[in-house]
């Protein structure tokens, strides 16, 4: 992930992490009214990283910022980054995958921190309760990994198409 900003943003991304006018300021772009970091760190990827990464070969984005880490675990040597990959092909995601966090600790303050985050986003939306079944079963769980490959994205890798609406197999 770093060396894809660095390549084609041409900034350093994990000193930013957090502070988004130093994101915008690395990017030489200006912050919108409401946007966060997370929203701006969005918009650079899906704006300078995925239409340049994948054109020639497959390629993996690794080590995800640790505020992206969702339900991944942070990597141990570097703990900025999560042990996270997504595969792009043709400027288009075709894979999400990452090491699962199984520390209940760690996941309930990742839960807390992000039903905060939403509340202070869109205070008139209803909050949703903390899976507390996902956290009882955590430590019970194996070391292990999972990976989510959009299908219909190969199909329209495979059918050469850049319309998604081309390749459904109900229309929407």
């Amino acid at each position: 992930m770093q060396e894809a900003f660095y390549r084609h943003a041409g900034l350093d991304l994990l000193p930013t992490e957090g502070n988004v006018q130093a994101l915008a300021q690395a990017a030489q772009c200006t912050v919108r009214t409401g946007e966060t970091w997370e929203d701006l760190f969005f918009r650079l990827l899906l704006e300078r990283i995925e239409p340049a990464i994948g054109r020639t070969r497959p390629t993996f984005l690794t080590h995800w910022p640790a505020s992206q880490a969702a339900l991944a675990k942070q990597d141990p040597q570097d703990p900025r980054v999560a042990l996270r990959f997504e595969l792009y092909a043709n400027g288009m995601e075709l894979a999400n995958a990452f090491e699962e966090l199984t520390d209940p600790t760690e996941q309930r303050a990742r839960f807390e921190a992000d039903r905060t985050s939403r509340q202070t986003q869109y205070p008139t939306r209803p909050t949703w309760p903390i899976d507390e079944k996902l956290l009882e079963a955590l430590p019970h769980m194996p070391p292990c990994s999972g990976i989510a490959l959009g299908f219909d994205r190969l199909v329209m890798l495979a059918c050469g198409t850049p319309r998604i609406n081309d390749v459904l197999w109900i229309g929407v």
